[in-house]
């Protein structure tokens, strides 16, 4: 499938967080490649108080503030790693978190990376997105635009969009800013 380019990016953090649903994640590994259609996304716009670009430019949220389509992967609960893309233009602060994937290419290798968990659980949700993918710290500020090792497809037919409020947050629940495909069992949590 064609890689996605930055131009094919929507410059709008919500346009962008609803135009990633349908899409293809690939992580290349030295094991093996794996894949899964993104089914699940959230937006975290310019100057939303609940987002990781919140306090302003840091050493920890520099990708947030890159052009478009960089990776920030964020340790959260001090347990779990999370995908996030950097969604404006360079010098903006905001962000895309992918929040569930259904698999297509390497399962073993996504299953072997969570042992005991289900083909259907593997990737929903955003912590076990990076698990299974074997997303790490180390692919932070990666540009998917422009890597051979993590980057972003085409995809397949158009996806049917539903929208909902954004999961698990303190305040601003209200905020209608997750997308996710219509239907998808492979979501993290149905609306």
């Amino acid at each position: 499938m064609p890689r996605l380019t930055r131009r094919a990016l929507p410059l709008s953090t919500v346009a962008l967080a609803r135009f990633l649903v349908g899409k293809v994640l690939v992580h290349a590994t030295p094991r093996g490649r794996m894949s899964g259609r993104i089914v699940e996304t959230e937006a975290y716009p310019p100057g939303d108080p609940t987002g990781y670009a919140r306090p302003g430019l840091t050493t920890s949220n520099a990708p947030l503030f890159e052009a478009r389509g960089h990776a920030y992967v964020r340790m959260v609960y001090g347990s779990c790693l999370t995908l996030n893309l950097a969604a404006e233009q360079a010098g903006t602060g905001a962000g895309v978190l992918i929040r569930a994937l259904e698999p297509l290419e390497g399962q073993p290798l996504m299953q072997r990376n969570c042992p005991g968990v289900s083909p259907a659980n593997l990737a929903r949700g955003p912590g076990r997105l990076c698990a299974a993918l074997g997303i790490g710290r180390d692919l932070s500020g990666v540009d998917l635009c422009a890597s051979d090792r993590l980057w972003l497809e085409r995809g397949g037919p158009p996806a049917r969009i539903q929208v909902s409020t954004r999961i698990g947050l303190s305040r601003d629940q209200h905020r209608r800013l997750r997308f996710l495909e219509r239907g998808s069992r492979f979501v993290s949590v149905r609306p």
